[in-house]
């Protein structure tokens, strides 16, 4: 019997999306023959080896609106012309085109994975016709999907109050491969004789703590920062320090495969996320940077949002600043570093944390999904 075919879509270039990459891979290990699709830009890099099909399209635009619309139709085109068992949309922005292939398509089912509470962002608050055009979306296809999943409870509450479906959570819980080759702070261009704070991702956006964290390194002695990721405010970050000379102080290695992100965390003292509670889908953020750095061994310092709290109040592996006043995570930030026993403590914590919040442990709520 041939292998059902899945098609998965999502709108970003395919090279750091470790979500998808790990249920892509989940769905090759389950006999599934898969093929990812998202776009290309001009500075994309090249993938790497991977067990399923990729396809990604060039466009003439990147963003807005007609980025939004060309994609779709490109997609729904695609999909259309291919056969699939399944579909897969990954969040809003590929749900449309999903929902009217699926109409041509005999027996496909269509899986929605919403990565976020997508009409919450706070891109879209600040526009609410936007935001309306895509609430409307979503009231048209995702009651009509046949499964649904998303990364923690507190999403999942949001989005069976307002469809009243169930909604299945599958967190965004890294898959590290246990004693993974790492390098040394000389390798990657890090001095040894400092700490280092790490601040990563390919989400370092606007609202997200980055600006504040800046001015608070400045108050911790002996102690660097360093910005491993993409966002919207990278380019402003460089420019605060830049203009403020703290070139010494403050670094920034950009985008990186996900392995070789890990290299950067596994050498840091303390992992930072200090999304602010300004919109709804910030709110209820849990995001993947949470389990690379207890993966990694490294204490964390967060922000105070329920989601976030809950993994680090349960595991002790973290403190929770009470603002996001520089001066407090300055505050945080010394007497993690001060205070060895208290470091000690939740350093040793993270590795117990890290046996228990698995990404194996996750596959169980995608085997009652896809199989």
């Amino acid at each position: 019997m041939p292998a059902k075919k899945i098609i998965v879509s999502v709108t970003n270039d395919l090279y750091t999306d470790n979500r998808v990459r790990k249920v892509c891979e989940f769905l090759v290990k389950h006999g599934f023959e898969v093929t990812l699709v998202g776009r290309r830009l001009s500075h994309s890099h090249n993938l790497d080896s991977l067990p399923y099909k990729t396809k990604r399209f060039r466009l003439p635009f990147t963003k807005g609106p007609l980025f939004y619309a060309v994609y779709n139709l490109r997609l729904f085109i695609y999909l259309l012309f291919h056969k699939a068992d399944l579909l897969v949309s990954n969040d809003l922005d590929t749900l449309l085109a999903n929902h009217w292939a699926r109409k041509f398509k005999r027996r496909c089912r269509l899986i929605y994975d919403s990565h976020e509470y997508f009409i919450g962002v706070p891109e879209l608050l600040e526009k609410p016709r936007v935001q309306n055009f895509w609430r409307r979306i979503e009231k048209k296809c995702l009651p009509k999907v046949d499964k649904m999943y998303t990364v923690n409870e507190s999403i999942a509450g949001l989005y069976h109050r307002e469809y009243g479906i169930p909604i299945a959570v599958v967190r965004n819980i890294s898959d590290a491969p246990a004693g993974f080759q790492k390098k040394t702070r000389a390798e990657l261009g890090l001095p040894s004789d400092k700490r280092i704070v790490i601040f990563q991702g390919a989400g370092i956006n606007v609202q997200r703590g980055a600006e504040e964290l800046m001015e608070a390194i400045q108050q911790v002695e002996n102690t660097i920062l360093i910005f491993v990721g993409s966002g919207d405010v990278i380019d402003q970050l460089k420019a605060t320090v830049k203009r403020n000379n703290w070139e010494q102080r403050i670094l920034f290695f950009g985008k990186k495969p996900y392995l070789e992100l890990l290299n950067y965390t596994a050498v840091s003292d303390v992992g930072v996320s200090l999304d602010k509670d300004t919109n709804i889908n910030y709110r209820y953020s849990l995001p993947n940077k949470i389990f690379d750095y207890i993966h990694c061994g490294i204490p964390l310092l967060v922000s105070d949002l329920p989601e976030i709290r809950k993994i680090v109040d349960h595991y002790d592996v973290g403190l929770v600043t009470p603002s996001h006043k520089p001066t407090d995570i300055a505050a945080c930030l010394n007497r993690l570093f001060q205070d060895q026993a208290l470091y000690q403590r939740l350093k040793a914590n993270t590795k117990k944390a890290a046996t228990d919040l698995t990404w194996e442990h996750e596959c169980r709520q995608l085997e009652k999904i896809y199989l």
